[in-house]
């Protein structure tokens, strides 16, 4: 009598691949989901102005610090700044500030402040993120968006990337 022979292809060998390309599959997903959370922001379709000039972006990439200019502390802050990466520095109450060496104070109408803070989801005080050029005044979110409790680590956090 011959003894039951073992097939190659096994149940558990196609349950082991069944859950191996599942998890790849589902590894991409969320990835490409992660990915996809990164929103873009058009200069043409959004208006900031830094003193009565349409703001219009020079550099590849940007730190982006959404503010109050009613903390005195991040107004100094943001005046004072030398990291090494140029910061646009979006006021909640849309006040004007002269631009300093490395730092440029925008501000907007009500629709585009509004639609600013829908789109990137701020829903505190500072809070920072990074953009990078993607076409001649589209940039691409390059990190998430996160919110400071003290101005001051943002320099830290800068010095670290």
């Amino acid at each position: 009598m011959s003894r039951g022979v073992k097939s190659l292809f096994s149940l558990s060998t196609l349950l082991a691949s069944f859950f191996g390309a599942a998890m790849i599959a589902g590894a991409f997903a969320y990835f490409n989901y992660k990915f996809s959370e990164y929103k873009f922001v058009d200069f043409k379709e959004w208006l900031f102005y830094e003193q009565k000039d349409i703001f219009v972006p020079k550099e590849e990439k940007y730190i982006v610090v959404f503010y109050s200019s009613k903390d005195a502390k991040s107004n100094e802050f943001l005046a004072n700044a030398n990291l090494n990466l140029p910061i646009l520095a979006i006021d909640y109450y849309s006040q004007m500030y002269p631009n300093t060496q490395n730092t440029t104070f925008l501000r907007a109408g009500t629709k585009t402040t509004l639609s600013f803070i829908q789109r990137f989801n701020i829903y505190e005080t500072p809070s920072i993120f990074f953009i990078k050029k993607t076409k001649e005044s589209l940039y691409k979110q390059d990190s998430m968006i996160r919110k400071i409790d003290n101005l001051n680590e943002l320099s830290h956090q800068i010095e670290e990337l």
